[in-house]
């Protein structure tokens, strides 16, 4: 099995080996995944922080080898916490970032992927924080447009939103709505939960298609058009622009209790 690493901002992770396909995830700085299949053009690979599944063009790839990929693997998680910055490599060159980017091995603003070493002056976030530092994590993506597949604020979905904010605070969230649905502990009403619990919703069918965070006093902030702060009641979200209900309430859940 081959190994690697992205080592651009943000690399598209598509359903088919086409760059027409449908991008369902991506690829942050940083993130390593295991090459499972290949064909001229496009690797299918296996991302090793949810076990996504996709193709990814082998000229966005960098390829390492098993014991360097298990190294970057056991390393202390660092993610970026602005917006955007950018790294510099050693000819002087800048690569844009944005928030949630991986920096492994980070020491004293430096790091080295692969023998490249990159140069880093920017706010970082490392360790486990509670249900507070989630919510303001939330609020920095506030106006980032919708994207079917994104992890980034200058594109992201709904439940790509939850993930991102939950993993730079240090909890591990599924991709998909559905499959956050199934993590940690459902609560009966509105009034028990807390801000950073996350709110799932369901379609005419009763499948769950769309998930948001928790806010104070009966609000939630989520990915709808952009992310955007709307308000939550029993029936579900109720659009402050349009006036109306526009997701139906399916459940609440406790991903963790704060300390």
């Amino acid at each position: 099995m081959k190994f690697g690493v992205c080592i651009l901002n943000a690399i598209p992770l598509r359903k088919e080996a086409c760059e027409k396909s449908e991008m369902v995830s991506q690829i942050l700085f940083g993130e390593t995944f295991r090459i499972i299949d290949s064909n001229t053009y496009f690797f299918k690979i296996i991302m090793d922080y949810d076990n996504y599944e996709g193709w990814i063009s082998k000229n966005q790839a960098k390829i390492i080898d098993e014991k360097y990929y298990l190294h970057l693997n056991q390393s202390e998680k660092i993610f970026t916490n602005e917006i955007v910055n950018y790294l510099t490599e050693q000819n002087n060159s800048l690569i844009p970032i944005s928030i949630g980017a991986s920096l492994p091995l980070l020491k004293e603003n430096n790091f080295t992927i692969n023998n490249k070493q990159f140069f880093f002056e920017g706010d970082n976030k490392t360790g486990v924080f509670n249900k507070n530092e989630i919510v303001k994590t939330a609020y920095l993506y506030l106006n980032a447009p919708y994207l079917w597949g994104g992890k980034t604020p200058f594109g992201i979905d709904c439940s790509g939103f939850t993930q991102m904010v939950y993993k730079i605070n240090g909890h591990f969230l599924s991709r998909d709505a559905n499959q956050q649905a199934k993590q940690g502990e459902v609560l009966s009403f509105i009034e028990e939960s807390e801000p950073g619990d996350l709110a799932f919703f369901d379609d005419h069918e009763g499948n769950i298609t769309h998930v948001g965070l928790v806010l104070n006093n009966n609000h939630i902030i989520h990915c709808f058009g952009k992310v955007r702060i709307d308000r939550l009641d029993q029936s579900g979200i109720y659009n402050v622009d349009t006036k109306r209900h526009t997701h139906k309430l399916r459940l609440i859940k406790q991903i963790f209790r704060n300390q």
